[in-house]
């Protein structure tokens, strides 16, 4: 996919945008026009990534290294990722020529979570400390969080817009009105390389203690009633307000 024409850019400065009119400029545009618009509207170093490398990974990162190859892609390392997760980011981060950079929980709790396996009765807290707290410092530092959420995935991103206020940060999803045929059909065009695991029967792929196979997210959390990690859904409370 192309775009054949130039896209308009509003007169405004980017404090100026609010959530409403950034979702009316980016809704009649596709996936690829929306990331080539973000940069028209914020500054690299205002644009934060994140990519979990797990099985609709490569989408985001293929167009992020097609429209911006210098962005910085932090993965957050739980420790508690497959094997099979921790070789596929090696493998896209060579074909895509990724700029990489991997983010840690605090040696001490991410400690005290794998001496208590904390996964086993305190899921929330596990993810808390793995994978929420440690991004909270860079949260701060950018203005606009690029996400690969799709509404087809979860009740909760099916309400999901193009942008949306997260805290103190504005959330920005892309292909979030993808349906899983639209995200099927350009990954075969796009030649995507599937993550190793797809293959074994596992749909969505997160941390070894809280990831089963299954179809779509249902191998997530199995049976607990948790889809999301917190990254995602936060808390949409301004912190500095």
């Amino acid at each position: 996919m192309s775009t054949s024409q130039a896209l308009p850019t509003p007169e405004l400065d980017v404090e100026e945008y609010s959530v409403e009119y950034l979702n009316e400029i980016f809704e009649p545009l596709n996936f690829e026009e929306r990331i080539q618009k973000l940069y028209e509207i914020f500054d690299e170093n205002e644009v934060l990534m994140t990519s979990s490398f797990g099985a609709s990974a490569a989408f985001l990162l293929r167009l992020i290294s097609e429209h911006r190859p210098s962005q910085k892609v932090y993965f957050i390392d739980t420790t508690y990722h497959f094997s099979e997760t921790l070789a596929y980011k090696e493998e896209l981060t060579e074909l895509y020529r990724l700029n990489v950079i991997d983010i840690l929980p605090d040696p001490t709790q991410n400690a005290l979570t794998r001496d208590e396996e904390w996964w086993k009765d305190h899921p929330k807290m596990c993810c808390s400390i793995n994978k929420v707290v440690p991004l909270e410092p860079l949260k701060e530092e950018h203005k606009v969080w690029i996400s690969g959420l799709m509404a087809y995935q979860t009740d909760f991103r099916s309400h999901l817009r193009i942008f949306e206020q997260q805290g103190d940060i504005i959330k920005f999803h892309p292909l979030i009105d993808l349906s899983e045929g639209d995200f099927l059909y350009w990954a075969s065009w796009f030649k995507l390389p599937q993550h190793p695991l797809e293959s074994q029967g596992y749909g969505s792929i997160g941390c070894t203690h809280c990831t089963q196979k299954g179809k779509g997210r249902e191998g997530r959390w199995a049976g607990t009633g948790k889809t999301e990690c917190g990254l995602h859904p936060g808390f949409f409370v301004n912190k500095h307000k």
